[in-house]
C-alpha cells in the first residue's frame, strides 16, 4: 500500500469543524469563528433534490425557524425527517416581530430565515430583520442555494451579466408600464443590462404587452416551473413570446428575462427623441415641447428637457 500523505490527516482524526470550517462543532453556521446568530436558508425551488446537507443541518439544529408559510415549510421539513419550531415571519408582521427576534438572538437561540421557496429576501421578507441583526452587532450568514431569477437567467441565453433583478412587476398596467417606462430612461442614459422579474401566470401575457409597447421588440425568455417536472424555457422576440402565451397559457412559477438594447436600438431612440424634439421646437416654446415629448415617450421630463436645451444650443450656434 502507498505511504499515507503526511500532510493530511486521517479523515476518522479531523473534527466537523475541520471537515467543514464555516460550520461549527455540532454543523451550526459560524462566522469569523463566531457561531451565526442567524442564518439564511435557500430551500429547492421545485425539487428536493435540490436541499443542501448544511441547509438540512441548519433547520434540524435552529431553535426557531421562521418561514412564510407554517404549512410550506412544514412539508419540506417532514421530507427530511425534521422537526422544528415554526414562527411565522412576512411582509404583514415581519416588522412588529424583530424587535422580540433580536432579544432571542441575543438570548443564544439560534435562528433560521428560510422562504417558501429559493434563496431568502429575494421578493421575499426578511430585509428588515437582516438589517436589523447587522445594525446590532449580531452575525449573520446564509446557506446558499437554489434561485429561480439566476437559473433562469443561465438558461435564457441572453447576456448574464450585468443583469438586474427586478423581482414582481406592479400589478396595475399603469403603474408597471411607468416603471418599465423608468427602465427604458435609465437605458436612454447608457444602461445596458438584461432584467428579470417574476410573474404570476395569470398577468403574464399583460406584463409581456407592456414590454413589447415600451422596450420594443427585443429578445428575451419566459421560465417556468424551473427544476420541476414541466419545466419549460421560451427563448424568442417578445411579439414570438406573446403569441405563445396567447396559444398556450403558461402554468405556474415563470421567471421573465429581457435582453439588453442592442448598439443600433439605442442609437434608433436617440435619434427617434432627438427627431420629436425638433419638430416640436419648431411650433411650441421649450418647455412646451418637452412636456409633449416627455408624455409620449414616458421618459423623466428633466431628461427629456436637458436633451431640448442641448438640441436649442446646437441649433442657436
Amino acid at each position: 500500500m502507498p505511504e499515507q500523505d503526511a500532510r493530511r490527516d486521517p479523515p476518522s482524526e479531523r473534527s466537523p469543524s475541520e471537515l467543514d470550517p464555516t460550520s461549527a462543532g455540532d454543523g451550526w453556521p459560524r462566522l469569523g469563528g463566531a457561531p451565526a446568530c442567524l442564518v439564511l436558508v435557500s430551500t429547492p425551488i421545485g425539487n428536493l433534490g435540490d436541499m443542501t446537507s448544511r441547509a438540512v443541518t441548519a433547520l434540524k439544529l435552529a431553535d426557531i425557524v421562521l418561514c412564510e408559510d407554517s404549512r410550506v415549510t412544514a412539508r419540506l421539513l417532514s421530507a427530511f425527517g425534521l422537526r422544528a419550531r415554526l414562527e411565522p415571519f412576512h411582509d404583514h408582521n415581519e416588522e412588529e416581530r424583530v424587535p422580540r427576534l433580536l432579544e432571542a438572538a441575543q438570548s443564544g437561540q439560534k435562528l433560521a430565515l428560510v422562504s417558501d421557496a429559493g434563496t431568502p429576501l429575494m421578493s421575499d421578507p426578511g430585509f428588515r430583520l437582516v438589517r436589523a441583526m447587522v445594525a446590532a452587532g449580531l452575525t449573520v450568514t446564509a446557506i446558499p442555494g437554489p434561485n429561480a431569477a439566476v437559473t433562469a437567467l443561465a438558461l435564457s441565453g441572453l447576456p448574464p451579466h450585468p443583469y438586474l433583478f427586478l423581482g414582481f412587476p406592479p400589478p396595475r398596467g399603469a403603474a408597471r408600464r411607468t416603471g418599465f417606462a423608468a427602465l427604458r430612461a435609465a437605458e436612454a442614459a447608457g444602461l445596458s443590462a438584461s432584467m428579470v422579474w417574476y410573474e404570476s401566470p395569470h398577468r403574464i401575457a399583460e406584463m409581456l404587452a407592456d414590454l413589447l409597447t415600451v422596450f420594443g421588440d427585443r429578445p428575451a425568455a419566459l421560465a417556468r416551473e424551473l427544476t420541476k417536472h414541466f419545466e419549460e424555457v421560451r427563448r424568442g422576440p417578445l411579439s414570438a413570446l406573446i403569441a405563445g402565451v396567447a396559444a398556450e397559457a403558461p402554468r405556474g412559477e415563470i421567471t421573465v428575462v429581457l435582453g439588453p438594447p442592442d448598439a443600433a436600438q439605442t442609437e434608433s431612440q436617440a435619434e427617434s427623441l432627438d427627431a420629436r424634439l425638433r419638430a416640436e421646437l419648431e411650433r411650441n416654446r421649450l418647455r412646451e415641447a418637452v412636456a409633449i415629448v416627455a408624455a409620449e415617450t414616458g421618459l423623466p421630463r428633466r431628461q427629456v428637457y436637458a436633451r431640448a436645451l442641448a438640441l436649442a444650443g446646437e441649433a442657436e450656434g
